[in-house]
C-alpha cells in the first residue's frame, strides 16, 4: 500500500465510525492545506467488526461539516497487512492499543509503530474517549483533540 517515497498513516479506534474516520479526514485535511497530501498514504480502520461497510456517525459527519473538513470513509476492520504496509498505526484509547499490539505479534514482519494518537497531544490528553455514546459536544472534543494531536503529529514527520 504505501509506497517507498510516501509516508503512512492509518487511524484506528474500535469501530471505525468515530473517532478514527475524523482522525483521517482531519489529518488529509492538513495535509492537504500544507500541499504534502501527495507524500501520504493516509487511512483508517476498526479493531472490531461491529460496523464493517458503514459510514462515519452522523454526528461526526455534521461536525466536520461545521469545520469544513471533507469526510469520505466506510468502514473497514484491520487487517495484517496494516501491519507491515503502514509506517504508522495511531489508535484512540488503551483498548485500541492492546487490540493493536495483540494482532501485531501475530503477523510476521510487523514493522508499523504502534501508538495512541494522543501522545501527540500538546494538552497532553493521552485518550480520546469514544463519543459513540454521547453527544454533539462529544464529537467536537474528538475533533479538537485530533486536531492538536494530528497537527503534531503532521510537524514531526514533516
Amino acid at each position: 500500500m504505501a509506497g517507498s517515497n510516501n509516508k503512512s498513516v492509518l487511524f484506528v479506534c474500535l469501530g471505525n465510525i468515530c473517532r478514527s474516520p475524523i482522525a483521517e479526514a482531519v489529518f488529509r485535511k492538513m495535509a492537504t492545506d500544507a500541499g504534502v497530501v501527495h507524500e501520504w498514504i493516509i487511512d483508517s480502520a476498526a479493531t472490531s467488526t461491529y460496523e464493517l461497510g458503514n459510514p462515519p456517525d452522523y454526528r461526526g459527519q455534521a461536525c466536520m461539516e461545521k469545520h469544513n473538513v471533507p469526510m469520505r470513509h466506510i468502514a473497514r476492520q484491520v487487517t495484517k497487512n496494516d501491519f507491515t504496509s503502514f509506517e504508522y498505526i495511531l489508535c484512540m484509547d488503551d483498548s485500541n492499543l492492546r487490540d493493536l499490539k495483540s494482532k501485531a505479534s501475530a503477523v510476521k514482519n510487523s514493522s508499523a509503530k504502534i501508538e495512541l494518537l494522543g501522545l501527540y497531544d500538546p494538552q497532553n490528553q493521552r485518550i480520546i474517549e469514544d463519543p459513540y455514546y454521547g453527544s454533539a459536544s462529544d464529537f467536537e472534543k474528538v475533533y479538537e483533540q485530533c486536531e492538536r494531536c494530528c497537527r503534531a503529529f503532521l510537524e514531526k514527520n514533516s
